[in-house]
């Protein structure tokens, strides 16, 4: 397979490579909450008792972590062609251990090919796996479609509120701001856990004190989207305690890139850790060298 990545595979991996860079690894404000991200857990570990942090590390365990929701695999990672990405790219994830999330996208063949993803995959695994689904904020009816295409893989449906803030597809595809009304319409009609993803500013926060999800996601998109400015780190740390008053649980992504970052996230009152670049990266270098560096001699979170 041909190694023209746009993700360079970097030691260290902290925007500084891919600085603006999208479509690519990168984000926008030239990378600036992507790197913030990064530096944040380094930032907020000091402020946590350091019994809570051992007493978190202790209890990492694979099922704590989540693949995060990514698509574009044409566009941002430089994959051959999208539908071939997610099969061997969840089957990695699966070996690890983790949980698996499923991306939305534009056109809908990202959606369905991370959804056939999941299905392939659970023809030979011996248990089968369910995903967390998380859903562009697109017009109503078509988001209550796309909710139903979801369903047989799905175990959580999320809504990707940040997204709206990615401009370009925002106009394209006509995203819409979510109202809990809408978002409980979603969540009667599937069933399943809500999980709001973009957890991340003032209008997000009151958003959930109204709706009261099953699973507030703190998120920038990874720094991806034209939001506030910040690391998810320090946001969690600042806001955690009201976050809980509106959610039965905590997820969060962004910079996370060691067993001490995740130990903090999990002491702040986190249940699930999500990632994203670092999978990427790790099997990229598993698809071109044969090899898991990031993952040697096991994951980096144990």
């Amino acid at each position: 397979m041909s190694a023209n990545f746009k993700c360079r595979l970097c030691a260290v991996c902290d925007g500084e490579a891919c600085a603006g860079e999208l479509p690519g690894m990168g984000g926008v404000f030239d990378g600036r909450n992507f790197s913030l991200n990064v530096e944040g857990w380094k930032k907020i570990i000091p402020s946590i008792p350091q019994e809570k942090l051992q007493e978190a590390a202790a209890s990492i365990v694979p099922q704590k972590i989540r693949l995060a929701p990514i698509t574009g695999a044409e566009e941002n990672v430089g994959w051959p062609d999208e539908e071939s990405f997610y099969a061997p790219f969840y089957a990695f994830a699966a070996g690890l251990g983790i949980k698996l999330g499923v991306g939305d996208g534009c056109p809908d063949n990202k959606l369905l090919a991370g959804i056939a993803a999941v299905q392939a995959l659970n023809k030979t695994a011996s248990t089968p796996k369910k995903a967390a689904v998380f859903l562009k904020p697109y017009p109503q009816e078509k988001l209550l479609e796309r909710a139903e295409w979801a369903l047989p893989v799905a175990e959580y449906i999320g809504v990707d509120i940040d997204s709206y803030n990615i401009v370009t597809m925002r106009n394209k595809v006509h995203l819409e701001k979510k109202t809990a009304a809408q978002l409980n319409e979603l969540r009667r009609a599937t069933k399943l856990p809500l999980v709001v993803k973009g957890v991340f500013t003032q209008e997000s926060l009151d958003l959930i004190e109204e709706l009261k999800p099953e699973v507030a996601y703190i998120s920038n998109h990874g720094g991806r989207v034209e939001t506030d400015i910040g690391s998810t780190a320090e946001f969690m740390l600042a806001n955690i305690a009201r976050i809980k008053k509106s959610a039965a649980a905590v997820w969060v992504d962004g910079g996370l890139r060691s067993k001490e970052d995740i130990a903090a996230a999990l002491a702040l009152g986190g249940e699930e850790v999500l990632l994203g670049r670092p999978m990427i990266s790790s099997f990229l270098e598993s698809v071109t060298k044969g090899s898991q560096r990031i993952f040697q001699p096991r994951p980096f979170w144990l």
